[in-house]
C-alpha cells in the first residue's frame, strides 16, 4: 500500500518541490541584492557626518565685539587695530596718485609710510598713530620732526585717529608737519567716490581687524589672562620667541 501511495502521490509533488526551491532562491537573491545596496548608504553617511556635526570646532577663531559697519564713521577707527589704521591711510594715499612704501613690522625709524609723488623727486614721510581716547602732544610731534631732520626732510604729515593738543598743533604748524586727525581723515574719505570708500572699508576690515598685530614679528597677538589681576591683555602668540610689547586689552586701541 505504501509503495502504491508513493508512486501515485510523487509525481504530483514534484513540481511543487521545484517551485518552492526556485522561490527560496529567489529570496536569498533578494536578500543579497538589498544587502548589497545599502550597504553604501551608510559608508557615504559617514563623511558627511563632520559638517553637521554639533560639537564646536577647535580652532574656530575669536570673534570681534563689534560687528563690521557699512558705512565710513568714527566706530570704524574704534572698530579696527593699529595695523589696520596704516594700512588704510596707505591705501588712501594710493588713492591720491602716490607711490607708496611700508612695513608691517618691526623697528621703522618712526616712519610708516613714505610717500612718492611723480611731480616731485622729493619724499614724503607719514607717521600713523591709531589712538582713541589719547590725544598726541608735543612730545610725539617734536620726535617726529627728529625723524624729519634725520632725513633731511622739510614737511611730513601726522595722522591719528585721535586729535591733537594745541601746543602739538603750534609745533606743526612752525615746523612743515601737517597733522591729520580722526575728523580730517574722515572727511578726506567722505570725497571719495563711494567705490574708493567701499574698497577703504574693505582695507579696514580685512581679516581678523579686531586683533592687535606684534610689533615685532607682525603676527597677530591672542589674548592672556594676568596672573596678577583678574584682567587680560594681548600678548605675541610667538612668546617666549618674541618679547613683542603687550598690550592690556582694554587699551588695545591705543596701541601703535
Amino acid at each position: 500500500m505504501k509503495d502504491v501511495l508513493s508512486g501515485a502521490l510523487g509525481p504530483a509533488f514534484r513540481p511543487a518541490g521545484w517551485a518552492a526551491l526556485a522561490i527560496g532562491v529567489v529570496l536569498v537573491g533578494l536578500n543579497y541584492v538589498t544587502t548589497r545596496t545599502a550597504a553604501p548608504a551608510k559608508v557615504l553617511a559617514d563623511p558627511a557626518k563632520p559638517v553637521f556635526a554639533s560639537e564646536p570646532s577647535q580652532s574656530t577663531p575669536s570673534t570681534p565685539a563689534r560687528q563690521m559697519k557699512s558705512q565710513w564713521s568714527p566706530s570704524v577707527l574704534a572698530d579696527i587695530e593699529w595695523r589696520r589704521f596704516e594700512a588704510v591711510c596707505e591705501a588712501l594715499y594710493a588713492q591720491a596718485g602716490f607711490t607708496t612704501r611700508s612695513q608691517s613690522h618691526g623697528a621703522d625709524g618712526g616712519i610708516d609710510i613714505w610717500l612718492q609723488s611723480k611731480h616731485s623727486d622729493v619724499p614724503r614721510i607719514v607717521q600713523c598713530k591709531h589712538w582713541q581716547s589719547k590725544m598726541v602732544g608735543v612730545k610725539e610731534m617734536r620726535e617726529f620732526f627728529g625723524v624729519m631732520a634725520s632725513h633731511q626732510l622739510k614737511s611730513g604729515t601726522y595722522v591719528t585717529s585721535s586729535t591733537f593738543s594745541e601746543d602739538a598743533i603750534a609745533f606743526a604748524k612752525a615746523n612743515g608737519i601737517h597733522a591729520q586727525d580722526g575728523a580730517a581723515l574722515l572727511k578726506l574719505i567722505s570725497q571719495r567716490t563711494p567705490e574708493q570708500q567701499m574698497a577703504l572699508l574693505a582695507v579696514a576690515y580685512e581679516g581678523e581687524y579686531w586683533r592687535p598685530t606684534c610689533a615685532s614679528c607682525g603676527t597677530k597677538m591672542v589674548e592672556k589672562k594676568s596672573t596678577k589681576n583678574e584682567g587680560s591683555f594681548w600678548g605675541c602668540a610667538n612668546y617666549p620667541r618674541c618679547r613683542g610689547k603687550t598690550i592690556p586689552k582694554a587699551k588695545a586701541v591705543a596701541a601703535a
